[in-house]
């Protein structure tokens, strides 16, 4: 490989920003020809891909320095201290400062010792700062991070032990980041965190997402796009609201942290809404605007869920129109309390998921024959695709050039997205 650092990431759309920052600190630490995985801990999949991923690199690249980072590492440093193949593990908070890159380096660097593993405790940690992106690898549009951390304790969920407490970006250090992208060609940015409607509430007057939302499109008036990551309806306040409605800007596209559409089951989870505040919260929304399109965390073969209680998941995806679907075969992590409820069979776990897969596909394909016919303003990715201000991917007949926005006529569609040709 070059002497080039590479990022390999996993996860989220917080991981996909923080990889930005971690290519640049570890770039300006100079270290060269190294591989640094971003790693997720969201299932016990992610992170037995995450070592899968480790192994094959050092086959690959047998003299490259690998450093592991991320949630999974957060949570877990010695379980990757202890792969033969790592060199160096760091934190949450310590991937994104360059000295810890340069820490240890040299004849013997990560070859045992207390500096193969910097990892504080994440719950230490009571500011986040705004770390300043200007530009990403390889993406017309940007993210920025608001949030990060989680003041709730789902019990299937351990991420807040990766994250941390909820903390969040003063508001005037959002908007100087999207102000700086725009000023770099991004017509787009995506505001993520871990839970961005508990946005501000431990900053001086407790600002809501909605007014940063509000205030971000107020005083960036040349940015053409605002997106919102995962958010949990149950937290979204009035200036959410009113912005959806008010500002065409904000893009109409809502992806929910759901989890399941069965109340018993809700509450096992210790979520804070119950299926009826979701019903709403969608109707409330779509009378205010009317385009948006929804989508959906589920989690398939939660511990305890009965036939019926899994209908009432797979109802829920009509009930409320949802459209895209992120499905998650329950995956017992060690630590959590849904990891000591009684399991479901495996194979029953898998089938459930699969079902709502399907469900999940089908009503998308029912959203993408609806777009035919339709003119959408589309981000273009790449020369010849991008995405409707509802996400969904379009491939366009006619050159485009990344990070442009143009008009295209809906024409058909294929099992995945659109097709289109740039309108007159």
């Amino acid at each position: 490989m070059s002497a080039k650092t590479e990022i390999v990431t996993f996860g989220c759309r917080l991981n996909a920003y923080e990889s930005e920052v971690i290519r640049r600190e570890a770039e300006a630490a100079g270290i060269g020809a190294a591989i640094v995985f971003n790693t997720c801990a969201v299932t016990a999949e992610a992170t037995r891909q995450a070592r899968q991923a480790i192994r094959r690199a050092r086959r690959q690249h047998p003299d490259a320095r690998i450093i592991v980072t991320g949630c999974a590492a957060q949570i877990d440093p010695g379980r990757f201290a202890a792969m033969k193949e790592v060199d160096q593990v760091l934190g949450n908070e310590e991937k994104l400062h360059a000295d810890n890159y340069t820490a240890g380096t040299g004849a013997d660097f990560g070859l045992g010792g207390d500096e193969k593993v910097r990892v504080n405790d994440i719950m230490s940690v009571k500011e986040t700062a705004g770390h300043m992106v200007e530009a990403f690898e390889d993406r017309s549009r940007a993210f920025v991070q608001v949030q990060n951390g989680c003041d709730h304790r789902c019990t299937f969920c351990i991420i807040p032990f990766g994250r941390g407490n909820s903390r969040s970006v003063p508001m005037g250090a959002v908007v100087a980041e999207v102000r700086a992208l725009v000023e770099n060609g991004y017509g787009e940015a995506v505001l993520t965190g871990v839970d961005i409607t508990a946005y501000g509430a431990d900053l001086p007057g407790k600002p809501s997402l909605g007014r940063l939302a509000r205030t971000i499109l107020a005083q960036v008036p040349e940015l053409k796009r605002l997106r919102l990551s995962s958010i949990d309806s149950i937290e979204a306040d009035k200036d959410l609201m009113a912005a959806f409605a008010e500002e065409e800007r904000l893009m109409p596209h809502v992806h929910l942290s759901l989890q399941s559409g069965d109340d018993t089951i809700l509450k096992r989870m210790k979520r804070r809404h119950l299926r009826a505040d979701t019903l709403r919260f969608c109707d409330d929304l779509r009378r205010l605007r009317p385009d948006v399109v929804f989508g959906a965390d589920i989690i398939a073969g939660f511990p305890t869920e009965s036939d019926e209680m899994f209908a009432n998941s797979l109802s829920i995806v009509d009930a409320c129109d949802l459209t895209f679907l992120h499905v998650f075969p329950f995956s017992p992590r060690p630590g959590t309390p849904a990891a000591r409820m009684p399991q479901l069979e495996r194979g029953l776990v898998k089938a459930r998921a699969q079902a709502l897969r399907d469900k999940g596909a089908a009503a998308l394909a029912r959203h993408l024959e609806g777009e035919i016919g339709a003119t959408r303003q589309v981000l273009f990715e790449t020369g010849t695709s991008g995405r409707t201000p509802q996400f969904a991917p379009v491939t366009v007949a006619g050159p485009g050039s990344a990070g442009e926005i143009k008009a295209v006529r809906i024409t058909a569609r294929n099992e995945n997205g659109l097709i289109g040709e740039a309108a007159a």
